[in-house]
């Protein structure tokens, strides 16, 4: 098969940041919808969209498309699809997650068990098996229903791609490495520019932006479950992909990002994350709280994720510590900040209207990101720094 359908889910909100990143990387952007971007791709596209894409949550492989409103009527179209061209016949295929909104068919048990028996009757069919071995590579689809339309596509990625290899399973972020990234991206933040998110954490932010400043892709540090779909995506495909993410690497790149925190085990994690992510050269962590925020230099960035009281005890100081980076904020010269938070006093206790404010969907809750723009900076003459 020559050229594949793609199509990569990302947050609510952030669709044209990813939007951004497939055009970057070449490909033709065939639709935009609510939190998915789909694009046109040989098989080369599959392992480098994999690869590179800082945004996506997964790269989706498009089987077909059609209308149901009858479980019948899944069960025709669906085998009626041409299983034979994606799948091997000891191929393990299973619907691994259903949605559907707005449409007739709704319940995800009964659409997964209906497709199931519908893919197994065709390859039987197809390849004069009485039934299908299963012994092969793993297959899992993904069907999506709006307004009746079903979309059938094989999941490329496996483990969702905020999955970069770097993270710890034991500290627990309320923000995934897909949606730091996202928020970096929308910032007009350069890698000579000086990046500070006060509340760190377990270090996303920063060693997002570190990535992208020493030009790492994220996907350099763990495999995908498509690598070993030979029929489809040669093995060159993903040796090619790599050795491309390896040239891109920036050994000598210079950076100033600092991340604070109060809490020593949150820092302690997010030094070792960025010492597997391969960045902790270029990041400086330290123990500070928000009422110690300072810096000299001009022209800085805040980024973010800062706390917005999940537990009630932490609800009351919330004024206080947003009042506290506020004045902080002010004190430093010329800077630009960006703040993902759920808390809906955030301005008023900050002191300043935001410049622009995005409604961003993380997980279920709905979050808003702040954007408090500073000045740019003049412009430099050849050889020069941002500044001394």
């Amino acid at each position: 098969m020559d050229r594949f359908e793609l199509t990569a889910p990302c947050h609510f909100g952030l669709e044209a940041v990813l939007k951004r990143e497939i055009t970057d990387l070449g490909y033709r952007i065939t639709e935009v919808e609510n939190g998915r971007v789909s694009f046109e791709g040989e098989a080369g596209a599959v392992s480098r969209a994999n690869v590179f894409l800082r945004t996506a949550e997964r790269v989706l492989l498009k089987v077909g498309s059609f209308k149901a409103v009858t479980f019948d009527e899944l069960f025709e179209k669906t085998r009626a699809l041409a299983w034979e061209d994606y799948l091997p016949k000891d191929a393990k295929c299973w619907v691994k997650k259903a949605s559907s909104i707005n449409s007739k068919l709704f319940s995800p048990s009964d659409i997964q068990r209906i497709m199931k028996k519908a893919i197994a009757g065709r390859m039987q069919s197809k390849y004069g098996m009485e039934r299908m071995p299963e012994t092969g590579s793993e297959y899992p689809l993904r069907v999506f229903f709006h307004k009746d339309q079903a979309t059938v596509a094989l999941d490329t990625s496996g483990d969702s791609l905020h999955k970069r290899g770097y993270r710890q399973a034991s500290v627990k972020a309320p923000i995934t490495e897909t949606l730091a990234a996202a928020l970096i991206l929308l910032t007009p933040w350069q890698r000579e520019r000086i990046l500070v998110d006060p509340f760190c954490g377990s270090g996303t932010f920063p060693i997002e932006a570190a990535l992208m400043a020493a030009g790492i892709a994220p996907g350099m540090n763990r495999s995908f479950l498509a690598e070993d779909w030979n029929h489809l995506i040669p093995r060159k495909c993903w040796y090619e992909a790599m050795d491309e993410a390896s040239e891109r690497v920036d050994d000598k790149a210079e950076t100033d990002i600092q991340g604070y925190d109060i809490d020593p085990a949150a820092l302690k994690a997010a030094r070792e994350n960025a010492k597997r992510a391969g960045v902790d050269r270029l990041i400086h962590f330290q123990q500070r709280p928000v009422q110690e925020l300072s810096h000299p230099k001009k022209y800085g960035f805040l980024i973010s994720n800062p706390p917005y009281g999940e537990r009630i005890e932490e609800k009351k100081n919330l004024p206080q510590l947003y009042r506290a980076l506020g004045e902080r904020y002010k004190a430093l010269d010329s800077w630009s900040m960006y703040l993902i938070t759920a808390f809906e006093d955030a301005e008023r206790c900050i002191g300043r209207k935001a410049d622009k404010n995005r409604k961003i969907y993380n997980g279920m809750m709905k979050t808003y990101y702040y954007q408090f723009m500073g000045p740019r900076p003049p412009k430099r003459k050849a050889g020069e720094s941002v500044e001394a």
